[in-house]
């Protein structure tokens, strides 16, 4: 039985044994694309797209919302100490006989006092606070980056699939018009039976291209939506852009300076060190000695009021913040070598990036100055063989499977290149490919 259908496996073949009487409720299904299609009340572009998932998307609002309280701790830096306020009543004589007045003897006093930081530590933890803020907005950028090419790829999915099932209802149309001419040349006594009933059994591999093409399509639009928190049923959004290549690239050296001067990560691993050298400097501040002023007042009735100044100055004789200064300036050197590693790690993945487009764009110029037409040559002049009686069955059906193959492949190519492109979108850390 293999010989029919030398392309299919064993197993294959069966299945398409098993679902021949559906072809008429196949041909019914093939119309649904079309219905989709009209049903869609929201079509958007890339860019569209993206002003969606940055207004929208969970994650992202809440890593922006992290960034807000980095903002609001700068407030909790800066504040100033506060000060002490403290009361003292005392030579009291509550079981004395009440005719010998109990307070008459107190003695009252008050005092406010102060702790006055020295070495501008205020001014060392604002700058700290503000520098975090920006580590943590160029993280925010960074994890951005890294979502929008998870949404770039379900987007290109998205236009790929539906090429995919436009290309398989188009096989499917083209082939209906084979069933028909050899339904005619049957009916003329040109055509056995048996070759006729070859010929139609095949359509049911067609309808199921078109079955896998629907449900790809629609796990893609499921995929984005899901990325745009999104509640618009399927069936009524769509996506449009340009489902092809550019086959210009700028040079490797271009790539990796645009990579060095936008990549969210190494701009915040270059913050890090700026953040680590100011909490050094206030490690350092932190061991100096930080005075405390107070002024109190009192009264003692058989003493006139008075005022009195104080001034306590803590010695810093073991504890001079040793262990800090020592943890933050080591952390310097740790947040060096960080940054070091994210550079290399950046010339890695433009270095990987653009290979795999260069690799992607040398399979698809082939395909679209050769390939393709070569194979849709050889499917129509096979096909007129045959119909004339110059092929046999089997070159026509290697010749429908051959179109059918380097069609979706170069599909399936567009694709991939597509999503290095958005690799290497990624490594610069912006839009350098569309």
């Amino acid at each position: 039985m293999n010989h029919f259908f030398p392309s299919l496996s064993r197993p294959a073949v069966a299945a398409l044994l098993i679902l021949a009487p559906s072809i008429g409720l196949a041909q019914s299904s093939a119309a649904a694309p079309s219905a989709e299609a009209t049903s869609a009340t929201m079509n958007l572009t890339w860019e569209q797209v993206k002003q969606r998932f940055e207004a929208a998307n969970p994650a992202l609002r809440a890593d922006a919302l992290g960034v807000d309280e980095m903002k609001a701790s700068e407030v909790t830096a800066f504040l100033r100490p506060n000060p002490t306020v403290s009361f003292t009543m005392d030579q009291l004589y509550p079981y004395s006989d009440p005719k010998l007045r109990p307070l008459a003897s107190a003695l009252t006093t008050g005092s406010v006092s102060y702790l006055h930081e020295r070495e501008h530590k205020r001014e060392l933890r604002l700058e700290s606070a503000k520098q975090g803020t920006q580590i943590a907005a160029s993280e925010h950028e960074d994890l951005k980056r890294t979502l929008e090419f998870n949404l770039r790829a379900a987007f290109v999915d998205t236009l790929q699939a539906k090429a995919v099932l436009k290309l398989a209802q188009e096989d499917l149309e083209y082939y209906d018009k084979i069933i028909q001419i050899s339904r005619d040349r049957f009916k003329a006594g040109d055509l056995a039976q048996i070759d006729l009933d070859r010929i139609e059994l095949l359509r049911v591999q067609y309808e199921a291209e078109i079955q896998t093409a629907l449900v790809n399509l629609r796990t893609a639009k499921i995929q984005l939506l899901q990325l745009l928190n999104d509640r618009t049923a399927v069936e009524q959004f769509d996506v449009t852009g340009v489902f092809d290549f550019s086959e210009e690239i700028k040079p490797l050296d271009d790539y990796r300076q645009s990579a060095l001067d936008a990549r969210p990560d190494l701009r915040a691993a270059l913050e890090s060190i700026q953040q680590a050298q100011t909490n050094h400097k206030l490690a350092v501040a932190n061991g100096s000695t930080d005075p405390t002023f107070a002024i109190d007042s009192g009264a003692n009735p058989p003493l006139d009021p008075y005022v009195g100044f104080n001034i306590s100055i803590p010695l810093r004789i073991f504890d001079r913040n040793q262990g800090e200064k020592q943890r933050t300036q080591i952390d310097i050197d740790r947040n060096r070598q960080l940054t070091e590693a994210a550079r290399a790690q950046v010339f890695g993945d433009v270095d990987s990036a653009f290979a795999l487009v260069e690799s992607n764009l040398a399979l698809l110029k082939p395909y679209k100055a050769q390939y393709k037409d070569q194979a849709l040559r050889v499917r129509d002049t096979v096909t007129y063989s045959y119909q004339h009686g110059g092929a046999s069955l089997l070159d026509f059906l290697n010749a429908q499977s051959d179109y059918r193959q380097v069609q979706l492949a170069y599909l399936q190519l567009i694709g991939s290149t597509l999503t290095a492109a958005g690799q290497l979108n990624l490594a610069v850390g912006r839009e350098v490919l569309q």
